[in-house]
């Protein structure tokens, strides 16, 4: 703990400059009496760290004196300040710092004013509107059992809302949007798991030994592409879209952002018709009456009749109050 907090105090003054007790204090959490402790082991120990007396004093090192870091591009080290979704979540927040911390100090002076540049004028905040991110209660004990390689026993709610019971050993973590997954394999096979679906879960003690081929991202991009037939395996609608309608379009996600892009027809009415897959019916009703009048179902048949009754109900419902 003690060394950890030493080289935090020697990265500090090597990225920051001068600072005093209190300042160092505050950024590490510790007290004024632990800094000077701190800083008399640091020139124990050969750093070259001195005070200044006085109102404008404090710590320094001697001019020239700094780590080395090699191997990065300017490119490769703004790219790491912008990494770490996520990593709150897991508890790796204050690491994450950390690490960002001992990058800057190491860097030459040219790209460390780019990482700051990047730090200073790009945020990620990866939530979409009005979407709150996830903070499944057992995410922590999830994220222990990847790290230790040990067994975990869940209550898994699948979508159907049916309750199963299931012995896991998790190869990996995924944060998808908002949304975490755990990539775990069963009795049979491996499957992603929603962690937020996991009711009730027991860490075992019993390890289990990690597959030497199993790559986390392969697995993850194979994982979507077969959900993503899963899902839309309802077949096809045909739709005219208003200009407004197009403008909106979006909130149905990629798939149909793909299926505007690919398949768009301009119409001479100035409406544009769209092919575009569905899950269901069903879906596909809920999904396309938001937006009104705005969007003709065109085929197939079913769909427009679905379409035609919900119009209707409307109708007679407000011509009633």
């Amino acid at each position: 703990m003690r060394a950890s907090r030493l080289l935090s105090t020697l990265l500090l003054l090597q990225t920051r400059g001068r600072l005093t007790a209190q300042q160092i204090a505050d950024e590490l959490e510790v007290s004024v009496r632990t800094v000077y402790r701190d800083i008399e082991a640091l020139s124990a120990s050969g750093v070259p760290v001195y005070a200044d007396r006085g109102p404008a004093g404090g710590f320094a090192l001697l001019d020239g004196y700094r780590t080395s870091l090699t191997g990065l591009t300017a490119d490769e080290a703004s790219a790491l300040f912008l990494a770490g979704s996520g990593a709150t979540d897991l508890g790796l927040g204050p690491t994450l710092d950390a690490a960002r911390l001992k990058l800057l100090a190491a860097l030459p002076a040219e790209q460390r004013t780019t990482a700051g540049r990047i730090q200073e004028r790009v945020h990620v905040d990866a939530p979409g509107w009005f979407r709150d991110p996830e903070a499944p209660p057992h995410l922590d004990t999830v994220a222990t059992a990847v790290w230790e390689q040990r067994k975990i026993r869940v209550l898994y709610r699948k979508w159907d809302g049916v309750a199963v019971e299931r012995e896991l050993a998790p190869l990996g973590l995924v944060l998808k949007g908002t949304a975490w997954y755990v990539v775990a394999t069963g009795r049979s096979r491996t499957n992603a798991y929603r962690i937020s679906r996991i009711s009730t879960l027991a860490l075992t003690d019993e390890h289990f030994t990690r597959p030497s081929d199993f790559e986390l991202r392969r697995y993850w991009l194979e994982f979507s592409d077969r959900l993503q037939e899963t899902l839309y395996s309802g077949g096809s609608a045909t739709v005219r879209l208003s200009p407004r309608a197009v403008s909106l379009w979006f909130l149905l996600g990629p798939v149909a952002g793909r299926a505007l892009r690919e398949s768009a027809v301009d119409l001479d009415d100035g409406r544009v018709q769209v092919e575009v897959p569905i899950e269901s019916l069903e879906h596909a009703r809920v999904d396309f009456a938001r937006f009104g009048a705005d969007l003709e179902v065109v085929a197939p048949d079913e769909l427009r009749a679905l379409m035609r009754a919900d119009a209707a109900a409307l109708v007679r419902l407000y011509s009633a109050s």
